[in-house]
């Protein structure tokens, strides 16, 4: 519970610092709901990525997130590792291209699957992508950011 609380107060913090318009990025976020809405409004700008955290060998675990499908919907899977047995929650947050958030925990089992609600692509959001970021809390109290990807809506070519 320490470790989430924790995360929560860098993301209210990295959403003060959003919104106060100190960094380039359009993107809010909230750990605390499953889902929320923002009012930033400047939904025309595209989400930026930051860097990875770089695990220990010996606890490394990976997840694999999918490409968005014609329903918007974005696959998150645990692929395990050798902390695998060291996993306390894996928490996976969406950011939508309009601002809204969208949080699930995922299984620390090998093949657990979620699959977040992305933007589908239709109207003035066509072509807009949304972020996915992936955050692992272990057993020893450190939370790791191990994916943090853009993901867009696939059209026909």
């Amino acid at each position: 519970m320490k470790a989430s609380t924790f995360v929560g107060a860098v993301l209210l913090l990295c959403l003060a610092v959003a919104f106060a318009g100190c960094t380039g990025s359009s993107g809010s976020q909230s750990g605390s709901s499953t889902t929320s809405s923002a009012s930033s409004g400047s939904s025309s700008s595209s989400l930026t990525t930051s860097p990875t955290d770089a695990m220990p060998d010996n606890i490394a675990v990976s997840v694999t997130v999918g490409e968005k499908d014609y329903l918007g919907k974005i696959p998150v899977t645990f692929d395990g590792g050798r902390g695998q047995v060291n996993v306390k929650t894996i928490t996976c947050t969406l950011t939508r291209v309009d601002g809204t958030t969208q949080t699930m925990t995922l299984g620390s089992n090998k093949g657990d699957l979620v699959k977040l609600d992305g933007t589908r692509g239709s109207g003035s959001l066509t072509g807009q992508s949304d972020r996915v970021q992936v955050a692992v809390s272990m057993n020893n109290g450190q939370t790791y950011k191990i994916a943090d990807v853009l993901r867009e809506y696939r059209t026909r070519g």
